[in-house]
């Protein structure tokens, strides 16, 4: 098994950075607090124009296109529009998968978002508040959602597979990605008894997920679930005989590597990241279900406050390089790295599309390489069809 694919996100989980005029005239950086700073009205035709528009059918074929085979589609918790005040899209959804289906591609659903977040990411659905694995009746809401998508899509020809959850975090990358001060909570009442989930906790609502999962799912789809960063852990993790098509999936940017202090090269660092996709693919098959070609933090805004090597390649940052470096630049680190997940059993590009007042953030390299469309347009990212 093999996939090549790619993320459609900021579709029905928004990203502030994404999608930036979705958020004019509040103060939101993500998308509980939306809908409290704006009327019903306004929230609900915002979101249902921009659902409309980010992806249509028009998109699907230009993925196939593109030489791509699958696509990841992050859902919300609310996805079945029983959490007020967030609008469903259980109907964009099934419009994807009549999509997926009329021009060969499969769908990893991938659930993104947990109540009270199970990562206190912006994309976890609200900054600053981790919480949700303390609170027993949010964890069998979203086993629930689990059982409801696996039923409504088990059999479907399109599907790929169900990923349990997207990106817990737990104590060692909460402290390295200093995440109470890097999404700082809005209101400190909400973010009380925030804290990383424990490997205890998510391992049993792994198991408990699949269980829930399978009733409804056939052994030939894929059940995925995430490393919680911690890519090398899970040898001991479901290896009794009624796992069934269990795949792992691990995360890689560039970025991260950097927050947690590593100081090799980029070649370096991609060649120890093959070794140990190698190691785990003994395991389960591993796919990187989140990466691009470069992202980076730009000169002196790393953690240390000085370069780290990993800022890759002199002038990059600065913008002075030719356009023609610059693709030479992009085409090496994705050769790099497509290299390492060809040790495995393939990757989901971040992401299909960025809207283009996004990628010329102050302060950050490599924003314009998130946009794999934009990648292929400028010969950045090689296409093998």
């Amino acid at each position: 098994m093999k996939v090549k694919g790619v993320n459609l996100g900021n579709w029905l989980v928004l990203e502030k950075w994404m999608s930036p005029s979705l958020f004019d005239g509040t103060t939101a950086e993500d998308e509980y607090y939306l809908p409290t700073q704006l009327s019903k009205e306004v929230y609900e035709a915002r979101i249902k124009i921009h659902r409309s528009e980010y992806i249509t059918e028009r998109d699907f074929t230009r993925i196939k296109s593109m030489g791509m085979d699958a696509v990841r589609i992050p859902v919300p918790y609310f996805i079945f529009g029983d959490r007020e005040p967030f609008i469903g899209c259980i109907e964009e959804l099934d419009k994807a998968f009549n999509w997926a289906e009329k021009y060969g591609l499969q769908i990893l659903i991938d659930l993104h978002t947990a109540p009270d977040s199970q990562n206190g990411f912006d994309n976890g659905g609200i900054s600053g508040v981790c919480k949700w694995s303390q609170e027993p009746g949010e964890v069998e809401f979203e086993l629930t959602v689990l059982e409801r998508l696996a039923k409504r899509y088990g059999n479907r020809k399109g599907l790929w597979g169900i990923e349990i959850l997207n990106e817990p975090v737990l104590e060692d990358m909460w402290e390295n990605m200093h995440v109470a001060e890097r999404y700082p909570a809005v209101d400190p009442e909400k973010a009380k008894g925030t804290k990383p989930n424990t490997m205890e906790f998510i391992r049993g609502f792994y198991l408990e997920a699949y269980d829930r999962i399978r009733k409804f799912m056939p052994e030939e789809k894929y059940v995925v679930f995430h490393d919680a960063f911690r890519l090398k852990a899970w040898k001991d993790f479901m290896r009794e005989e009624k796992y069934k098509n269990v795949v792992l999936d691990t995360h890689q940017y560039l970025m991260v590597a950097e927050m947690n202090g590593c100081e090799q090269t980029v070649e370096d660092y991609v060649k120890e990241l093959k070794k140990d996709i190698a190691e785990m693919q003994e395991y389960f098959p591993v796919i990187c279900g989140e990466w691009c070609l470069f992202n980076s933090l730009a000169v002196g805004t790393d953690t240390k406050g000085g370069q780290t090597v990993l800022n890759g390649v002199e002038g990059l940052a600065e913008e002075k390089v030719s356009a023609e470096e610059k693709k030479q630049i992009y085409n090496a680190v994705a050769k790099a790295q497509l290299d390492a997940w060809d040790a495995g059993s393939g990757y989901f590009y971040w992401s299909y599309k960025l809207l283009t007042d996004t990628v010329n953030t102050p302060g950050w390299v490599g924003w314009d390489s998130w946009d794999l469309g934009r990648c292929v347009d400028f010969g950045w990212f090689p296409i093998e069809k």
